[in-house]
């Protein structure tokens, strides 16, 4: 049987789980016992995992859901296809009452597509941070600003268009300083179906203080997008997340995964050995430039002071507001605001 590496162990762990996934550039896995078929495990079951506080080191078949989704033997070919579709199911996995797996569909042979489309649709208002000096990417940027610096065809403002285009969100506003007429003579040439309203600081106002100039433009909730990042996730998933746990700011973090060359050693009193620890690693969660709000927020931001996203959420935490962090995986974190972020992103899909 040919899983195409979608196979994994049923005693590997999350953080396993995740860097395959990443590998794969998949949301999806096969969670077998040498031949016989466990489970599947879904991107989204290991982060609801993390939001409940389990440890990546935690095996996989603690997490697996009971009610999943698959092919019998006695399925037609056309029902499959439905079940796929109707689901968003990246491949299906056909099963006798022998747990074996006996064929699987795969949404790329199926349906003659690489990706599969979220099914979640919303039209929220999402604010574009494209203010900034684009630093790291000197000397490019003393002629191009970050947000129309290329990424393939199209420029990183684009980029983030068709993301949240692809659920239906027709309202952008972008907070615009550096070369700020550019970015508009650009965007205005494109001719794109969007509403897009321009907001402009007159002086560096951190990475917040800008969303002061909203006030009584933003009545719902909204999505706010740094303009060199971009977030390779189901933004429904998202915005589910922050909607059912009535958080008033949704941080979207990435999982960063450090690695240790070297043995290292724990001591305790008179320098006496407690462990040695061979190569470990560690995995943090990065605020990742994603969030989504609350519009009562728009009023807790001070007018015409420098205030960054972390003062909000401060404020927020202070007063006890509801905060939640939506964990994505390491690659489906791209920071694009770096000469060594956008080589990768090059080299990753073979633009090179």
């Amino acid at each position: 049987m040919n899983y195409r590496n979608r196979d994994i162990s049923h005693k590997k762990n999350l953080l396993e789980a995740l860097k395959q996934m990443d590998v794969l550039d998949k949301k999806l896995l096969i969670v077998v016992d040498e031949n016989k078929f466990i489970g599947l495990l879904s991107a989204g079951d290991v982060q609801r995992a993390i939001i409940k506080n389990e440890a990546l080191d935690t095996a996989i078949h603690k997490i697996l859901r009971k009610n999943i989704r698959v092919g019998e033997p006695s399925d037609s070919f056309d029902a499959i296809k439905h079940m796929m579709l109707e689901y968003r199911m990246e491949f299906c996995p056909v099963v006798n009452q022998k747990m074996e797996i006996v064929e699987i569909y795969f949404w790329e042979d199926v349906f003659q597509d690489r990706k599969v489309h979220a099914a979640g649709k919303f039209n929220l208002p999402i604010v574009i941070m494209a203010g900034g000096f684009g630093t790291r990417l000197k000397p490019l940027t003393n002629v191009l600003p970050k947000p129309l610096i290329p990424i393939g065809d199209k420029s990183m403002l684009e980029e983030i268009f068709d993301r949240f285009a692809a659920y239906g969100c027709n309202s952008y506003f972008i907070s615009v300083n550096y070369k700020a007429e550019l970015i508009e003579f650009y965007i205005k040439n494109q001719n794109l179906p969007f509403k897009i309203e321009y907001f402009k600081e007159d002086k560096p106002m951190g990475t917040a203080g800008s969303l002061s100039l909203l006030k009584g433009k933003i009545d719902q909730t909204f999505f706010v997008n740094n303009c060199d990042i971009l977030i390779e996730q189901d933004y429904s998933e998202i915005l589910e997340y922050h909607q059912v746990n009535k958080n008033e700011i949704t941080i979207i973090a990435a999982l960063k995964h450090y690695s240790v060359p070297y043995g290292t050693v724990e001591t305790g009193d008179n320098g006496q050995l407690i462990e040695i620890k061979e190569k470990p690693e560690f995995t943090f969660k990065i605020n990742s430039g994603m969030y989504i709000l609350e519009p009562n927020l728009l009023n807790e931001i001070p007018n015409d002071k420098f205030f960054h996203i972390t003062d909000l959420i401060a404020n927020v935490k202070n007063r006890n507001g509801k905060i939640g962090v939506f964990p994505v995986s390491e690659k489906s974190w791209k920071d694009i605001g770096s000469w060594e972020e956008i080589k990768k992103y090059y080299m990753t899909n073979n633009q090179f």
